[in-house]
Formats: structure tokens, sequence, C-alpha cells
């Protein structure tokens, strides 16, 4: 059995194609929340994960676009997102502004005899709250899963608490550690994080055409670049 894990794609379609791309064949799709905002590409990315996605769980932009209200991220990010969230409203369709609604806050999967937690942000079902490697601890208290699956950080991870494993793919779209497109492979027991480049330049390209203020194609070019 081999499952593709995904988060945060943030409307960036060239790195989820490279990720499929490499990634052709597998048995399951698990996706961790976050589809829009950001990127430019919303439409295809919420078609594929609708269309694809075995098990998946709402993300706090998700929550966001399809409840129209504060998705509360990092204060440096926001402009970027009440901005692109405006624009993508305008893109959707209104059954696929459901489907985002429709998304749960928790998910259970069940793999290979073995059982897989999902949250977007905090196990405890906070899709808001961000947890680095270090506090994940305190959130996975008196949950019953082999595998816990976060996202939300945009940082990948990899740890083992008691008989728990916690994994956070890292983003798709929106990579905070390095500008390349990162997710997560389950196969045959055993959990491989991996990171590949894409055409970042294209997502550029597609960004810089959208009715977006110059500041925020310049914000977000900033990140996609990995340039702080």
């Amino acid at each position: 059995m081999k499952a593709l894990i995904l988060s945060d794609i943030h409307a960036n379609y060239p790195a989820l194609q490279a990720v499929l791309n490499y990634e052709p064949k597998y048995d399951l799709l698990i996706f961790l929340g976050d589809v829009v905002d950001y990127g430019p590409h919303p439409k295809e990315c919420l078609t594929f994960v609708k269309e694809n996605a075995d098990y998946y769980v709402r993300g706090n932009h998700d929550n966001a676009l399809g409840y129209n209200v504060d998705c509360n991220c990092m204060g440096s990010f926001r402009q970027y997102s009440v901005e692109t969230r405006n624009w993508h409203s305008t893109l959707l369709s209104k059954d696929d502004i459901e489907f985002l609604k429709s998304m749960p806050v928790l998910e259970t999967a069940h793999i290979d005899d073995k059982t897989f937690f999902l949250a977007h942000a905090s196990p405890k079902g906070n899709i808001f709250k961000y947890l680095n490697e270090d506090e994940i601890e305190s959130e996975v208290n008196n949950i019953i899963a082999e595998y816990i699956l976060v996202g939300h950080t945009h940082i990948q991870y990899k740890k083992k608490i008691e008989y728990n494993l916690v994994v956070n793919p890292g983003s798709v779209g929106l990579a905070r550690d390095g500008g390349q497109a990162c997710y997560a492979i389950y196969e045959d027991g055993n959990i491989y994080l991996k990171r590949i480049n894409y055409d970042v330049g294209q997502t550029i390209k597609d960004l810089f055409k959208s009715p977006l203020s110059l500041s925020t194609k310049e914000g977000l070019k900033k990140i996609l670049l990995h340039k702080p």
C-alpha cells in the first residue's frame, strides 16, 4: 500500500504537478488542508483535491474562503492572504465553496491495519494554532493512532512520541524551509519525507498576471524563491 500525503498546496499548480509527475502511482491520497490562498491556481488545485483525495481535512485558509471569515494567519502573510482570498472567491464556483465548507476539521483513516489521525494544525481541532516540532507533544495526548499527520507550519518533520509517529509533510506550494515542493509517502509501514524542484518561474509568471497589488506579488515572489 502506497499513500501520497500532501498539505498546504496553496493554489500552486506547477508545484502540485511536479509532485504528481514524480509520484504517478499511489493507492491513496491524503490531503491535510489549505488548497487555496497565495497562489494563482485555486481552481485547478481544488478540482484535483475534490476528484482525487481519499481522506482530507480543512485548513484555516480553506475555512476562511469557504465561510468568508479571517484565516488568523501570521501577520507578515496577512496582506497576501486577504488579497488572494478575495481574488480566489471570484474564480471558484458555488460548489467549490460548498466543498471547502464541508471539509472535516479532523479525520481518521485506517490503512494497512494502522490508524492515521489527520489534522491541519492542532490534533485537538484548532485549525489556526501554529505548532513547531517541539510543541506537538502536548497536543497528541490521548490520541490512539500509530500515525498523526499535521500540516499548517509549512515545515517538514517526523517526531516519535511514545507509540505515535507525528508527521508534517511540509508544504507543496509554499514551503518555509526551502523553495521546493514538499510532501510525504507512506509505503509498507514506513513514512518518507520528500522534496523536489518544480517550475517556480511559471508560478511567479502566472501570479504576476493576476489583479493582485504589486506589493503582494513581490512579497509572494520572495517567499516562493525562499528569499526572506
